[in-house]
């Protein structure tokens, strides 16, 4: 059932709402020329009405003559979330990428950023125009941090209560749209975060119309919505619109689902289930590919398995105990779930099998966790070194600059790169960005103000760091987050980012790095040492990478494979602005060497 407002030809438009204890419901136009229209009622509790109506008209739903609220299913929201829907007729943008057929998935490079910070203007249209840096950095994807309307004009974006509407101060529908032509036009995919665990706690009114939650489970916001109680196929239905929605309406080419283990389903098919199957519909009508990508964090390999091996079927899934490994060994941290992890032996484990914990006991949770992901291909997960989570969720909002020396910054982009995984940077990763990025809300109910501040210090009382909050309301805590495009090309902040477009060429051209095939790769960890060796090999050639994660200098024979390694890259050089590299141009077996402090050396061999 396709919910919501749409035009179906001339300026008739069908409106769409599942309202199912509801006696009477009808289409209140509030501009122009205030009018009530019935609804009648259709199959499962869905109320419809096709009128003549002008594109841009404002309207309200009405309930039994008493209740008038937005539509659930809202494609814009001009005056906010507690205002009038508006209707859009889709038809009327002309789009120029008739020729994108989107990217294979392992060859994605993606560029995680959140709107309101990315640019001064912090609109879709001013990201467009810095398509060009982008490309010239070498990556090949995007991802925007969910822009479904959120109150006020600062958020996130998981505080979202239309799915369907397009944060309006971004720049709305048409704003979206053309970001995504530029992009495809530029051989650039467009992956958007989406939010189907929860709606956010103001402007939200789908209570008012039907069980969209259920109170038997609850999640980390409150009452779970309803994927497998009574009346559960509507809210299916609901949200499975709206990935086909963005898909198809907006040209993304994918989308990942946050927190996807906060989505509660007992059904013989999950939810996931359904969406995958949907996706896979549309990608073969369509004939190019869209991809699902789910936030995760039980470490489940049945997220990507296929339905056939008792999975769901999505294509990848974020991999955070990556991030957690390599943070720990980097900076040394122990507090809050960081506790679970640190040795160079998960590390090695990270890039061998994926998820860290296999079925094992972790002391975070105090209990078993996981399961065995070796099977997996390398690109059903996507890994990061920093991301809107690992930097936000601090309290202080600092990313790895702050934490770690620019030589072990380095260290860690190397580290990223070499992962047999879909890579993922955070927005200003790529030139040392030395802005944090805090969290941050616009909400217009004191109340609700007052309860955002007390969780965000009982969420930080575990890492010892409440007295350290910054309130997420202020004007402050936005600002800071703003990117200093000032910095980006200037002393050290410009030649992180030339490394970071060398590694991504290198990726994008090495056929050892480019395929992500775990098969043939070893992995081995150097606790003494703290030295981690990469070796990846394909038929073309291999790759030999030695990291050192300590702040000293290291000496040691590594047993090196067989191969005529020529030396490609070594971040210790002056050009990296090193302190002079120690490494020999030509590696061999048996030969003593030293690993500059904080510093990598990678190695070529052809066949």
């Amino acid at each position: 059932m396709k919910v919501g407002a749409w035009y179906v030809g001339g300026d008739r438009c069908q409106f769409t709402v599942w309202a199912p204890s509801a006696e009477r419901v009808c289409v209140k136009i509030v501009d122009p020329a205030e009018r009530v229209l019935p609804m009648q009622p259709i199959e499962f509790g869905y109320w419809q009405l096709t009128e003549q109506i002008a594109p841009g008209t404002t309207y309200l739903y009405q309930l039994d003559g008493k209740l008038e609220r937005p539509d659930p299913a809202s494609q814009s929201q001009p005056q906010g979330v507690h205002g009038a829907s508006q209707t859009i007729d889709h038809n009327t943008f002309t789009w120029g990428d008739r020729e994108w057929s989107n990217l294979p998935l392992s060859e994605l490079i993606i560029y995680e950023l959140h709107t309101g910070t990315f640019t001064p203007e912090g609109t879709f249209d001013a990201i467009a125009e810095r398509l060009p840096y982008l490309k010239e950095l070498g990556v090949n994807a995007i991802e925007i941090m969910p822009i479904a309307q959120f109150p006020g004009d600062r958020n996130w974006g998981y505080d979202g209560v239309y799915p369907f509407a397009v944060q309006d101060s971004y720049g709305g529908v048409d704003g979206l749209k053309r970001l995504v032509d530029a992009c495809h036009q530029q051989g650039m995919a467009v992956l958007l975060d989406v939010v189907y665990n929860h709606f956010g706690p103001e402007g939200c009114y789908v209570g008012d119309y039907a069980p969209y939650y259920i109170d038997k489970y609850q999640c980390l916001w409150g009452n779970a919505l309803n994927f497998d109680g009574a009346a559960s196929y509507a809210v299916r239905n609901y949200f499975i619109e709206n990935a086909l929605y963005w898909l198809e309406t907006f040209h993304i080419d994918g989308l990942r689902l946050d927190a996807s283990d906060n989505i509660f389903d007992l059904n013989a098919k999950h939810f996931l289930q359904e969406l995958a199957e949907a996706n896979a519909e549309l990608s073969a009508r369509c004939g190019r590919p869209f991809y699902l990508m789910a936030e995760n964090d039980l470490s489940d390999v049945r997220v990507t398995r296929t339905a056939e091996q008792g999975g769901y079927g999505l294509d990848a899934q974020w991999n955070d105990a990556f991030h957690h490994c390599v943070h720990t060994v980097l900076t040394g941290e122990q507090s809050g779930y960081y506790k679970d992890y640190g040795t160079f032996e998960q590390l090695a484990k990270a890039y061998k099998q994926g998820f860290v914990y296999s079925w094992d006991y972790s002391p975070d949770r105090q209990r078993w966790h996981g399961s065995d992901s070796s099977d997996l291909p390398g690109q059903n997960m996507v890994v990061c070194i920093q991301n809107h989570d690992q930097v936000g969720n601090r309290i202080l909002g600092d990313r790895l600059t702050q934490l770690v020396s620019f030589d072990a910054l380095k260290v860690a982009a190397a580290a990223l790169f070499m992962a047999p995984n879909i890579p993922l940077l955070f927005m200003g990763e790529e030139y040392a960005e030395e802005a944090p990025f805090l969290y941050f809300v616009s909400h217009t109910d004191p109340e609700l103000i007052a309860a955002v501040r007390a969780g965000r210090k009982k969420e930080f009382a575990h890492f010892h760091q409440e007295q350290d909050y910054v309130d997420p309301e202020s004007m402050e805590a936005f600002d800071r987050s703003n990117l200093q495009w000032e910095t980006s090309q200037q002393g050290k902040h410009q030649v992180m980012f030339s490394l970071y477009q060398h590694l991504i060429q290198l990726r994008r051209t090495i056929p050892a790095l480019k395929q992500l095939n775990k098969q043939n790769l070893e992995a081995i960890g150097l606790p003494e040492e703290r030295v981690l060796l990469l070796h990846r090999w394909c038929e073309e050639g291999a790759i030999f990478c030695l990291l050192n994660f300590d702040r000293d200098d290291v000496s040691f024979t590594p047993t090196i494979p067989d191969g005529n390694w020529q030396k490609i890259l070594d971040s210790a050089e002056e050009k990296w602005l090193g302190s002079g590299s120690k490494m020999p141009e030509v590696l061999s077996s048996g030969r003593s060497i030293a690993l500059r402090a904080s510093s990598f050396a990678l190695y070529q061999s052809h066949v």
